[in-house]
């Protein structure tokens, strides 16, 4: 590793322990990967692409010293929560929908059956007149 790559790494680490220890300097104290990189004075794509074990390091230090839940995964696990509840809604819907559909088909069949016992012989078929041929 270069100088430059060691004090970026030495200035996160740092900014790990300011952040950590409830004492932000260039940053709002938030215990996230954006925080971090403003703490320590570098682009937040450093930590995601150059320095990925020390952005997982931070997460991890979070959720032992703090006890807490790192803001990344408290978003995504409420997403999950709500993307299940609108699955288990959408299953009941469509469970309904489904009974729904056979009640229909079998009052269709129903309709249709007593229409057909009730119709008697077709009154149109004994009274149609032939049209004369056209003379040219």
């Amino acid at each position: 590793m270069n100088q430059q790559h060691q004090d970026e790494r030495a200035r996160i680490r740092q900014a790990m322990d300011r952040l950590l220890s409830g004492q932000a300097t260039a940053s709002n104290g938030s215990l996230t990967v954006v925080a971090l990189a403003a703490e320590a004075g570098v682009h937040r794509m450093a930590l995601l692409r150059r320095h990925t074990d020390l952005k997982n390091e931070f997460y991890e230090r979070v959720r032992t010293e703090t006890r807490q839940v790192p803001e990344p995964e408290r978003r995504l696990r409420e997403t999950v929560s709500k993307l299940k509840e609108t699955v288990a809604r959408q299953n009941a819907e469509i469970e309904e929908l489904r009974q729904l559909v056979t009640r229909l088909t079998l009052a269709s069949a129903v309709l249709t059956h007593e229409r057909d016992r009730h119709a008697g012989p077709d009154p149109v078929s004994n009274n149609v007149v032939p049209l004369p041929r056209p003379t040219t």
